[in-house]
């Protein structure tokens, strides 16, 4: 079956504190998003990749793929223009993929570099067989939710709760048709559009290092972990 990936970056680099995109920092040297999308070519080189950005970061974008002439050669894309919110920007991945062909569609946080190809390939996998799925792992943490009756932090079972990642792997024409939805400010991540249409959504195990870089420790964590490797 044809599978896709379409890539969303969409940051300022607000919480990051720099004037650059996060998506465009540089990890070992090379840009974020450069190795997010090098670990889809990892794991199939057949993948269509599909990266949205804010059209205003095509330029920035354009001068890296010269400066780093390998994200072209190792992972050649197609570049879309983003939306308003994180449900415009998916919906106009998807729109950019043609017919009603029967594909496997991704969508993967671009400040996600870490993700191990095994586990793409897994959900790839698990999505082929059962419509969708969804990377996650356990939470290490304890957790608590507050109570508006209580007044207090309640403690919840953390052997029930589950932390998302991406990528969120569907086939196509489910996605296609769950995108036709109007936006709600329900929509949490992608999984949340296609569950408003009654459909189960299947959790597969994600890895750890598979962070979201968000802030500067983040990058610390990212250059720590990719050195080990």
């Amino acid at each position: 079956m044809k599978k896709y990936a379409i890539i969303v970056a969409g940051g300022t680099g607000q919480r990051m504190k720099s004037a650059v995109p996060k998506q465009f920092l540089l990890l070992q040297g090379k840009p974020i998003l450069y190795h997010t999308l090098l670990q889809f070519k990892k794991a199939s080189a057949d993948i269509e990749l599909i990266l949205v950005l804010p059209q205003n970061q095509f330029s920035t974008w354009h001068l890296l793929c010269q400066e780093h002439p390998e994200i072209l050669q190792q992972c050649p894309h197609h570049l879309v223009e983003g939306g308003a919110t994180r449900f415009h920007s998916s919906q106009q991945g998807i729109q950019a993929i043609q017919g009603n062909q029967q594909a496997l569609v991704a969508i993967h946080d671009g400040v996600r570099p870490l993700v191990s190809v095994t586990c793409i390939q897994q959900a790839y996998q698990h999505a082929e067989e059962h419509g969708n799925a969804v990377l996650a792992v356990s939470s290490k943490d304890s957790i608590r939710q507050w109570d508006n009756n209580e007044n207090i932090y309640l403690p919840l079972d953390r052997t029930q709760i589950k932390l998302i990642q991406t990528p969120q792997i569907f086939e196509f024409s489910l996605l296609k048709r769950a995108f036709q939805q109007e936006y709600q400010d329900s929509f949490t991540d992608d999984a949340s559009v296609v569950e408003l249409l009654g459909i189960d959504i299947h959790l597969v195990e994600g890895n750890y290092s598979n962070i979201k870089i968000t802030t500067p420790e983040d990058l610390l964590i990212a250059e720590a972990l990719t050195q080990k490797v």
